[in-house]
């Protein structure tokens, strides 16, 4: 899952994965809940993809400030982000109705998804084209990576 950088020794995650809430959904975990080690998501044709670093799109459905965490929905169902207080210029966008991008790590993938933001964008401006957009983007990004 993390490729080891010969200079530092650190490890260093893979860039993150664009997905839909109903592919974390049904996949199988790699390991316990907040270990970061992700999981595996089924794609067409029997192949797979191993994520731990996701890159997700959504319309804030909740938020709940107090406890740091956001419920966002796409087309595919609901999923909650958690961090969202220590995420630099996140708070902006985090109204109901607005559009997003969520960068970030799974934490869990049953019986919702929850990620813990890594980075948040307000999509809003141009969001009938975002979400018109999404999962051909994610389509196409899963192909080329499986």
């Amino acid at each position: 899952m993390y490729k080891t950088d010969k200079t530092t020794g650190e490890k260093k995650r893979p860039p993150p994965v664009k997905v839909l809430s109903g592919q974390l959904r049904t996949a199988d975990s790699r390991g316990a809940a907040d270990s970061g080690d992700g999981c595996v998501i089924r794609l067409s044709k029997g192949r797979s993809l191993l994520v731990s670093l996701v890159w997700m799109q959504g319309t804030v459905l909740e938020v709940q400030l107090d406890r740091s965490t956001v419920l966002l929905m796409d087309e595919t169902g609901t999923f909650t982000v958690q961090g969202v207080n220590s995420i630099p210029k996140g708070k902006p966008c985090l109204s109901q109705g607005k559009y997003v991008m969520v960068m970030g790590v799974i934490q869990a993938i049953s019986p919702e998804p929850v990620i813990r933001a890594v980075k948040i964008a307000d999509l809003s401006e141009f969001a009938a084209l975002h979400r018109q957009m999404w999962k051909l983007e994610v389509e196409d990004l899963q192909q080329v990576l499986a």
